[in-house]
């Protein structure tokens, strides 16, 4: 077993400004054996995270002051905050999200622990561009399934201020996750979380959208998984050999949940190889991400109904 990692006292006399942190921290994540994507890709934008969050400073806020803040000098309750940040994240090789139990998505921030995945996904940008060019009018019933922590259904509530959005988990856990997002962000009369496996408890309902962001890792892909990853609920991750497994029962039963013109998009990352072996001939449309992200594709109710009733 290596030997762990220990913060050098003595370097405290050196490091005055967010810069110099940032820097050290850089360097300390780069020399250590940490995966990077819970939030972050590089050892950089790691440090910047954990130098602001001990400042109480929001993440983007080196941008917005043409980076004067990389020069504001650190108290040395701050410093400690860094040091010990740094020190777990290291150590014990879990996302710094769940150390500081706030992850961002979609410019909001979201309360988030082990109940719940870390939220990464390209559907903000969806979201922010409200899924243009598929809808043809801002949707009033929205269902996010398979929703963890809420981030996908409260971006949603946020971007459509007038529609309705059923937050569907299996996992009562997550739900009082979503739950407690849902009451920070002062949404608890348009979200609505609901226990549910896939669709069961909406039943006989339709919506004009559906978004999901299922479990997809592909059994070869959750054997090779960094220690980060081991972190957050299997149950959100593993869906079967080849990923497909839930994404199977949503393709099957979301025509009876939507509304004639609704669309249903869901992520499906590395398994999407194995969309045209499980589904061959289905013509979904992959998405194409200015913001990096892959993995994502749109069909319409109408091209899941003529699918099935061909098989």
């Amino acid at each position: 077993m290596s030997t762990p990692y220990s913060f050098v006292s003595d370097d405290y006399a050196q490091l005055h400004t967010v810069l110099d942190w940032v820097r050290y921290c850089t360097s300390e994540l780069n020399q250590a054996d940490v995966y990077f994507g819970h939030g972050t890709d590089n050892a950089w934008d790691e440090a910047m995270a954990i130098v602001l969050f001990s400042c109480a400073l929001a993440p983007d806020m080196a941008q917005h002051t043409d980076n004067l803040i990389l020069q504001a000098r650190l108290v040395q309750r701050e410093k400690e905050q860094v040091v010990n940040l740094l020190t777990e994240r290291i150590n014990t090789l879990e996302p710094l999200p769940y150390l500081t139990h706030q992850a961002w998505f979609a410019g909001f921030p979201f309360y988030v622990d082990h109940r719940v995945l870390i939220p990464r996904s390209p559907f903000a940008e969806l979201i922010h561009d409200e899924f243009t060019p598929w809808l043809s009018q801002p949707p009033q019933l929205i269902m996010d399934l398979c929703t963890g922590g809420g981030c996908i259904a409260i971006a949603l509530a946020h971007q459509f201020p007038h529609a309705q959005v059923d937050a569907l988990d299996i996992s009562e856990d997550a739900l009082e996750v979503a739950s407690l997002n849902i009451d920070e962000h002062g949404l608890t009369e348009r979200v609505y979380p609901v226990q549910s496996d896939v669709f069961s408890g909406v039943m006989g309902q339709t919506y004009d959208l559906i978004v999901s962001n299922p479990p997809y890792v592909d059994a070869e892909d959750m054997s090779d998984l960094p220690q980060e990853f081991l972190h957050e609920p299997s149950l959100a991750l593993a869906a079967g050999h080849d990923g497909l497994d839930i994404v199977q029962t949503i393709l099957e039963q979301a025509p009876q949940h939507l509304s004639p013109e609704g669309w249903l998009f869901v992520e499906v990352g590395n398994s999407s190889v194995h969309m045209e072996q499980r589904f061959p001939g289905l013509n979904v449309q992959w998405i194409e991400f200015e913001l990096g992200g892959q993995g994502v594709f749109a069909v319409a109710r109408q091209t899941l109904v003529d699918y099935w009733q061909q098989q």
